[in-house]
């Protein structure tokens, strides 16, 4: 049987938040596109360290900026980033 993505309530499964555990670790470094519909998200192309995944499948970031919004995995736009980026001028080589 394979495993639900959300249970009743709509939040991820236990499985699921597993997994992105896994694709997202702490001391990952992430660069934001884009967070939907949030007035207070960090300015495109700001780049942070991944710190976990919580129970409900956010990602929880600390921004550069200072900031600690989390990302949504469905929702917002941003990339993993094999390292932190010495130059915000670099292209889309740094990306994963």
């Amino acid at each position: 049987m394979r495993p639900r993505k959300h249970n009743w309530l709509g939040f991820p499964s236990r499985e699921e938040v597993e997994r992105l555990r896994s694709i997202y670790p702490s001391g990952r470094i992430v660069m934001l596109v884009e967070m939907h519909d949030e007035p207070q998200a960090p300015p495109e192309g700001t780049v942070g360290e991944i710190r976990g995944v919580d129970d409900a499948g956010s990602v929880l970031v600390h921004w550069d900026n200072g900031s600690s919004l989390s990302l949504i995995p469905a929702v917002d736009k941003f990339y993993l980033l094999k390292h932190r980026p010495e130059d915000s001028s670099k292209g889309e080589d740094d990306h994963e």
